[in-house]
């Protein structure tokens, strides 16, 4: 066997070895899928937190948030469908997280929170996503938010008031020096901040960022995408 016979068996010899590595390397369980079994699925869903759920439910879809996000807007509809078409076989938890690039975000947070001391959280959710062109590019973001408080039948006054007892909250994120002055002087901060964490520590680095079922699925997903993980998640 000559020299460039011996250089061309090792090589093919060599490239074999390669392909069978990469099958079995392959065949392995992901290891990010190992990361989204084991998930602390005590942050994900908190006591307080604001869901639309049925006890017959096998599938738990959680949305960490920002009302200010175009592709949050974007998301919105799609989860509106799979809400009405998977009424009895999902739970739905909005969790918030408003980016600091987003100016009106963290008002818009509050002002979710604020109809929910009246139970109208979803009927907020909704309105703020869907004129969320309109609030995110104006300089009168607050009164815009109060005109949806009076188009849902909510008290002015104590919408406003919900509002005003929570001007720190944008603060407390920027300026943790002031958290504990900005916490004793508002009722929403906690929560939002608690949300942001939580997601945080979950590996939430963008909105949105959904969890199903404990597996997580950043930015937008499709209706076919999300029809496909509700099935699979429901069969098992």
């Amino acid at each position: 066997m000559n020299q460039e016979t011996k250089v061309i068996l090792g090589i093919f010899g060599l490239t074999i070895a390669v392909v069978l590595g990469a099958v079995v390397f392959l065949s392995q369980p992901s290891k990010t899928g190992q990361v989204k079994e084991t998930v602390d699925k005590s942050l994900l869903v908190r006591d307080d937190s604001y869901k639309i759920a049925t006890s017959s439910a096998k599938v738990t879809i959680v949305e960490f948030s920002d009302f200010q996000c175009p592709a949050c807007g974007a998301a919105h509809p799609i989860v509106k469908q799979i809400l009405e078409q998977y009424q009895e076989k999902i739970n739905f938890v909005y969790r918030h997280f408003p980016l600091p690039q987003h100016q009106h975000a963290q008002l818009a947070a509050q002002a979710a929170e604020a109809a929910g001391e009246e139970g109208k959280f979803w009927q907020m959710h909704d309105l703020i996503f869907q004129n969320q062109k309109e609030w995110s590019e104006s300089s009168q973001a607050l009164d815009l938010f109060i005109s949806y408080a009076k188009s849902l039948g909510l008290d002015e006054e104590k919408f406003k008031k919900a509002l005003s007892e929570n001007k720190f909250a944008e603060k407390i994120i920027r300026d943790k020096n002031d958290f504990k002055k900005a916490l004793s002087e508002n009722k929403f901060a906690e929560k939002i901040i608690r949300d942001k964490n939580d997601g945080s520590a979950l590996g939430v680095n963008s909105t949105p960022t959904f969890f199903i079922n404990g597996q997580k699925f950043p930015g937008v997903l499709s209706l076919a995408e999300f029809r496909n993980k509700i099935e699979e998640q429901s069969a098992k």
